[in-house]
């Protein structure tokens, strides 16, 4: 399940979440389960976090950082990603049916089905 903590400074907004992550860089945010759907999440820095099983259908992570995120199992269905960085991310078991995936950067090693 998710660290309660984070959960609550993400649904406090991009720009809280993001000034946390600045100040908590060794931090790896735990959003396991967690969830967001419809969360409005654009540029959030995702970046290492654990969502793994989180629920992010129709979610908004256009420009979001979600370089090596752990997303298996996550549901991102109808979500959009407009320039969203996926590098290094683990998409195994993703959702993605009807995602919006425009210019984002997709080289993910682990995109297995």
């Amino acid at each position: 399940m998710a660290n309660d903590a984070h959960l609550k400074i993400l649904k406090e907004g991009v720009s809280a979440w993001n000034k946390w992550r600045d100040e908590n860089p060794d931090i790896r945010p735990d959003l396991r389960k967690s969830n967001l759907t419809g969360a409005k999440l654009p540029e959030a820095d995702l970046s290492e976090a654990d969502l793994s099983e989180a629920d992010l259908y129709k979610a908004n992570l256009d420009g979001a950082n979600l370089f090596r995120a752990i997303l298996p199992g996550a549901r991102l269905s109808e979500a959009t990603l407009f320039v969203a960085n996926l590098s290094d991310a683990n998409l195994s078991r993703a959702s993605l049916s009807d995602a919006y995936l425009s210019r984002a950067n997709e080289s993910a090693p682990e995109l297995d089905p």
